[in-house]
């Protein structure tokens, strides 16, 4: 090979290394690039994963909040219709308040079906039926049409078990949310 063969073949060498360097590095730059970019879209759907997870336990925490407040107040109502009814003095605001907090307790009821898991539902339908089977045994004594058995004795046997069964529901609303084992 003559020696100025060899000097082209040496710049061609020198000019494809020079050029595949800063390919390769770009190349590099472009892999490190993308590996960035995937890290950070891996973060950000994490980061909303995240988000979506801590807002869906805000909302069962709102929703377990205004249940429990609302079956105590009914619970509340009810046992002040019972004391009314025992003394015979109930009134229409007596009766009107029961009927505003069992309302308020059945749109409680409702909203918590389409959010609380099966566990909380369970609890809640219970306090549901416990409630409403207080009240009516109390609605039917006030109206002097009581069934057989449906005195106010039974009816305060079933307010104490009624108090129970809410306090359960607590318990299971809490250990949902993490709160208690």
């Amino acid at each position: 090979m003559s020696p100025s063969t060899s000097a082209l073949v040496i710049a061609l060498v020198g000019i494809v290394g020079t050029l595949a360097s800063a390919l390769l590095t770009q190349r590099s730059a472009n892999n490190n690039k993308m590996r960035e970019l995937e890290r950070a879209d891996q973060q950000r759907r994490e980061e909303r994963a995240y988000q979506t997870e801590q807002a869906t336990i805000e909302s069962r925490r709102a929703c377990y909040v205004g249940l429990n407040i609302a079956a105590r107040l009914y619970q509340t109502a009810l046992t002040n219709y019972l004391v009314a009814i025992r003394s015979g003095a109930v009134t229409d605001e007596i009766r009107a308040d029961v009927d505003e907090m069992r309302r308020d307790h059945r749109a409680r009821h409702a909203e918590a079906q389409m959010l609380v898991p099966d566990t909380v539902l369970v609890a809640a339908g219970t306090v549901n039926g416990h409630l409403g089977n207080l009240y009516g045994i109390l609605r039917r004594i006030d109206i002097d049409e009581p069934e057989q058995g449906e005195t106010i004795e039974a009816a305060a046997e079933v307010r104490r078990d009624t108090w129970e069964v809410i306090s359960e529901m607590r318990i299971v609303m809490r250990r949902d949310l993490g709160i208690a084992p």
